[in-house]
C-alpha cells in the first residue's frame, strides 16, 4: 500500500477561503475513489494531509484526475509551498512521524 502526506503553507491567510473551496471539491471526489484512510489537519496558512491507497496506480489516478488535478493546477496562487512524500505503508503514520517525513519529500515554491 502507499501513503502519501502532503502539506501546503498558504501565501496568507486570505488563501484559506480558495483552499476550504478547492478542499470541499476534493472531498466530494473521495467519495468515489477507492482511498483506504485519509487525515487532515492545519490552522492559519500551514495544512497536512495524509492518503492511504491500495496501490501506485490508484493513488495517481485520483490525483491527476477531477477536482484533485484542477486544485493542483491553480496551486501556485494561493501556495507558497507544499511538500509530498509518498511511502510504502500498511496505515497511516501518527502527525509526528508524517512532518518528520516531509522533511525528505518533494518541495514546490512559489512566488
Amino acid at each position: 500500500m502507499k501513503a502519501t502526506i502532503t502539506s501546503i503553507e498558504l501565501k496568507n491567510p486570505l488563501k484559506f477561503f480558495a483552499l476550504s473551496s478547492y478542499a470541499l471539491k476534493i472531498m466530494k471526489q473521495m467519495k468515489s475513489a477507492n482511498i483506504l484512510d485519509f487525515k487532515k489537519k492545519g490552522f492559519w496558512t500551514k495544512h497536512y494531509t495524509m492518503s492511504l491507497w491500495k496501490n501506485e496506480e490508484e493513488m495517481k489516478s485520483f490525483a491527476k484526475s477531477g477536482a484533485h488535478l484542477e486544485a493542483m493546477k491553480k496551486s501556485r496562487e494561493i501556495a507558497k509551498e507544499i511538500r509530498t512524500i509518498t511511502i510504502d505503508a500498511d496505515k497511516l503514520p501518527d502527525w509526528n512521524t508524517a512532518l518528520s517525513l516531509l522533511d525528505k519529500g518533494k518541495v514546490l515554491t512559489f512566488k
